[in-house]
């Protein structure tokens, strides 16, 4: 583990979660415990007065802190831009092999009579 790494785990001593976790009565539960010992790095990132006091008043609205939301933050940027990527590979797919129009035909008329009425 680099010096920068820190493990986020808020417990007693001997509190091993990842242990008291597993086999829990409340196994709903233990996707939070994948959470809560987990090595992390703290990186500097800097922001604006303006986006700070945002983020602060949306954390505090959501009963969480500005670092989990910019944690939220960078996962959906991540998630956005694989889902674009797989956009972008299915239209150069198409652009490839293009569909075959009877195909494209059939599935219009298919898609005609079976469409709910909303």
């Amino acid at each position: 583990m680099s010096p920068r790494t820190k493990l986020v785990h808020r417990g007693g001593e001997g509190d091993d979660r990842r242990r008291s976790c597993r086999g829990s009565p409340r196994h709903h539960l233990d996707h939070w415990c994948y959470h809560m010992v987990m090595a992390r790095r703290e990186v500097l990132v800097q922001l604006d007065d303006d986006l700070v006091q945002a983020l602060d008043q949306l954390a505090l609205r959501l009963g969480t802190n500005r670092s989990e939301l910019l944690r939220r933050g960078a996962q959906a940027v991540i998630t956005a831009e694989d889902l674009a990527g797989a956009d972008r590979d299915l239209q150069a797919a198409y652009q490839r092999q293009p569909a075959d129009p009877a195909l494209v035909q059939s599935a219009r008329r298919l898609a005609a009579r079976t469409a709910p009425a909303w």
